[in-house]
């Protein structure tokens, strides 16, 4: 066989080889056309290797054969040491998350949620089984969220079922559509709607609930409204609620002879008027009798409702607080910052986001734990309770020490009292305690407000504290913010010619060079 013939086999050997790994790298599987391309490629190889076996093993004994050699088992040495760093690093892994508002990394409410969970849980997701589509990058984003689950604790556990593949067993548990995730617990089953945290997390919450149990918001008075949309409106505020899974109702206290049984929490969110006298004693009552109740005020609040909270030991002012630090945050003074938390106290002693309030008063409390009684939530140094209505009308506000008192200031206490020992579902008694917690502002947690910053979270642990439902106080998983890096016509074109043009250009004329040097001045 001439040498123009067995060049000539030799390249088209190549060139098949090159094209069926091409289709296979392209295509993510071996088809039949990258299948049959590799095969005949690879007969032609050894073919031309059976056809020069002589010529090849006369080759092989040369010097530069032998350098040859050596430098393959070096590649082979490296590739091995490379094999088995992946294979450690796999079984040992360990997530750094860096973008800006760490979105990559479970909340702090799902971490603690499944860490103590004390029954199994088995979720299975229902995802199409594909490759290079949009239906297989939703089935590894669920994958990699439910395998961080699955990393916090031994109780949860998850497989995939492909609709497609397995139709009756997508028939035995009633799913007829994609993106779907069912957990069980026992005979207990919760569907989830895609591979998003807060929904799994949510989920779950609903899936290990005994009871659910029930907040009430007090209407009549003019207090914020649970179904509007409007910007102070708490719509907002109830589907958060409705997704850590409480019932929410309307309670109109002159309609009824006491606060219903099943409220686990009385929400008094601002009332523009005074409540009746006849009103406030079933609060009243409701709260000796070991209720909860979370009420909110603001500035220029009722008279006789003020009145009714100073009876339990709260402190108020007919006062505005103004803050100087939330301009530096993009507010105004009128919206004090708070990211000061008591920290013996279980609702504030891990929270640590900071809360925007509009337009808040103080609410003092002279502290005492024997009865419950802390300053929550506290404003910075640069604060103070403004008292001059005319200054604040004028925009001129100005501190005066005479009178007004400066930061930290509370804006948001708590109290407690005693109510008499109860038999728990166990057997087991335990004292029971009213509760109740004051807020100097009921805006934090309206339409506009409750998405900003902690905002959220607080009022959803307030509910949660009150409501004993401790597991549940965290900082939630918020939704995440897309941040498309913008680039301009001449970055993108820098983007492609430096590292797929340039830089191999470079190494590819750098090994020219030194070949061709070593050639010469051999």
């Amino acid at each position: 066989m001439n040498i123009a013939l067995t060049l000539i086999i030799t390249a088209v050997a190549a060139a098949l080889m090159i094209a069926g790994g091409s289709f296979y790298a392209i295509e993510g599987s071996l088809s039949l056309t990258s299948a049959s391309l590799l095969w005949v490629g690879l007969m032609l190889a050894l073919f031309m290797l059976y056809a020069r076996f002589g010529e090849v093993r006369s080759v092989l004994g040369k010097k530069t054969a032998r350098y040859g050699a050596n430098l393959a088992i070096m590649i082979t040495v490296f590739g091995a040491v490379i094999i088995t760093f992946a294979v450690w690093s796999d079984a040992h892994k360990k997530r750094y998350d860096l973008s800006k508002t760490g979105r990559f990394t479970l909340s702090s409410q799902t971490k603690k949620l499944v860490k103590s969970l004390t029954t199994n849980i088995k979720a299975i997701a229902f995802y199409r089984s594909e490759s290079g589509t949009m239906h297989a990058m939703q089935r590894q984003a669920a994958r990699d969220l439910l395998e961080e689950y699955a990393g916090l604790s031994d109780k949860f556990t998850f497989t995939f079922i492909d609709p497609d593949a397995n139709p009756g067993l997508a028939s035995k548990y009633g799913v007829s559509e994609y993106r779907i995730i069912l957990l069980f617990a026992g005979d207990k089953q919760v569907k989830v709607g895609n591979e998003k945290e807060e929904k799994l997390t949510n989920g779950l919450i609903r899936l290990l609930k005994q009871k659910q149990k029930t907040v009430y918001f007090v209407t009549g008075h003019g207090e914020k409204d649970v179904n509007s949309t409007n910007k102070d409106g708490y719509k907002a505020a109830k589907e958060a609620l409705m997704n850590e899974s409480y019932k929410i109702k309307d309670l109109e206290l002159l309609q009824t002879e006491k606060i219903p049984d099943d409220a686990s929490v009385v929400v008094v969110a601002s009332p523009r008027r005074d409540p009746t006298p006849a009103e406030l004693d079933k609060l009243e009552t409701r709260y000796k009798s070991g209720g909860a109740i979370f009420a909110m005020i603001d500035p220029g609040h009722p008279p006789a409702f003020k009145t009714w909270l100073e009876k339990f030991g709260f402190k108020l002012q007919d006062d505005v607080i103004i803050d100087q630090q939330s301009q530096v945050y993009g507010a105004n003074y009128f919206t004090p910052v708070v990211y000061a938390y008591h920290k013996k106290h279980p609702l504030t002693q891990d929270f640590s986001l900071s809360c925007y309030f509009p337009m808040a008063n103080s609410v003092y409390i002279d502290e005492d734990p024997k009865q419950g009684r802390y300053e929550l939530a506290l404003t910075g140094p640069n604060s103070w309770t403004e008292m001059d209505k005319n200054q604040l009308e004028s925009g001129q506000a100005e501190y005066n020490e005479d009178h007004e008192k400066r930061g930290p200031i509370p804006i948001m206490s708590v109290t407690t009292t005693p109510a008499g020992a109860e038999t728990d579902s166990e057997g087991t008694k335990r004292e029971k305690y009213g509760k109740m917690i004051l807020v100097g502002d009921s805006d934090f947690a309206n339409n506009t407000n409750i998405n900003l910053a902690g905002n959220g979270d607080l009022f959803l642990n307030t509910v949660n504290w009150l409501a004993e439902e401790a597991d549940l106080i965290a900082v939630r998983a918020k939704a995440a913010n897309v941040s498309p890096v913008i680039l301009t016509a001449s970055q993108g074109r820098a983007i492609f010619w430096i590292p797929v043009i340039m830089v191999p250009s470079a190494v590819l004329m750098a090994g020219i060079g030194v070949y061709s040097r070593r050639r010469w001045f051999r």
